[in-house]
């Protein structure tokens, strides 16, 4: 394979194809698809509808470094998990009052999305479940690495994680937190999770409601 040559077409397609690694769990009451938003909803959309599994979403906000936000300080998720890296927040002097207007500032945000995106509609139940966490990549593999915790939080019977494409250290270093990592590809060098799809534009917040609600439908 030539380096940089695109895998999938777009979001949608390399879900199908994600779905094909998993058909062990079509249709099974005891699991859920949870996808991180927004470019990981088109992608679990495909692998629930694929496997007839329910679909919901677990959001997850970096902290940026106050005035070098592009530069994270830690995470926050869905259901409060909250995650920083003290030695880096210590060594630069950032100090508590601005690494907790941080968190408050990206915690509404987060609360924002999470009210629009699920339209009152309640979170699935984990507890005691096989949790396919989705995204539409891994690079870095953090905010992957705060979702697993959030998760593991709520006490499942197993962490799956499925993405399309994947750098070989988020992979290695996930590999070791899930139950089980699923990626069709792990190119090296890998670059950005971009590089490997055609079609890699922004999905959009209605995108993210309608492919939910309709996932809802399909459930019923």
């Amino acid at each position: 394979m030539v380096t940089g040559t695109p895998l999938f077409h777009n979001r949608m397609e390399a879900g199908l194809l994600v779905a094909r690694q998993l058909l062990e769990y079509a249709g099974r009451s005891d699991v859920v698809v949870v996808a991180l938003p927004r470019g990981g909803v088109p992608v679990g959309y495909s692998i629930a509808l694929t496997l007839q599994l329910p679909l919901d979403i677990l959001l997850v906000r970096k902290l940026g470094l106050p005035g070098h936000e592009e530069r994270a300080m830690g995470a926050i998720a869905s259901g409060g998990l909250c995650e920083l890296q003290t030695d880096l927040i210590e060594m630069l002097g950032v100090t508590p009052a601005m690494v907790q207007a941080t968190i408050e500032k990206e915690g509404q945000e987060l609360a924002r999305r999470e009210s629009l995106y699920r339209a009152q509609r309640p979170a699935l139940q984990l507890h005691d479940h096989i949790v396919i966490l989705v995204d539409d990549g891994l690079a870095t593999g953090a905010t992957m690495h705060v979702a697993v915790q959030a998760v593991r939080r709520q006490e499942p019977a197993r962490i799956v994680i499925a993405v399309p494409v994947a750098s070989p250290e988020a992979y290695r270093d996930l590999g070791a937190e899930a139950d089980r990592i699923v990626s069709l590809f792990i190119p090296q060098p890998f670059y950005a999770v971009g590089l490997w799809y055609r079609d890699f534009a922004q999905t959009s917040d209605e995108e993210v409601m309608q492919l939910l609600q309709e996932a809802e439908l399909a459930e019923r």
